[in-house]
């Protein structure tokens, strides 16, 4: 339910002021997210490129054929992990 609050935002993105959040007397000034929201178009992706680069740097490797595959040998197990990001 929280992974979207998670993903880092590429580009500069401002909202509203959340209701009962106001600063008395900036109540026309926008806020700067740092992180993406729930409901934003780039959440999705955000949140996917940020899992997939941790995967990464855990010695998963994504395979040719499927990018949403991601694979990594310990040991004596194989370990295959198929990433699906949806926004629903």
């Amino acid at each position: 339910k929280t992974a979207f609050l998670n993903g880092d935002l590429k580009e500069e993105v401002y909202v509203q002021q959340p209701q009962g959040f106001e600063v008395l007397g900036q109540e026309n000034k926008a806020c700067k997210l740092k992180k993406a929201l729930h409901g934003l178009k780039q959440a999705p992706r955000s949140w996917y490129q940020k899992i997939h680069q941790f995967l990464l740097s855990k010695g998963f490797v994504n395979t040719p054929t499927e990018p949403n595959l991601y694979v990594r040998q310990a040991e004596t197990d194989l370990i295959m992990l198929v990433l699906y990001v949806d926004d629903m």
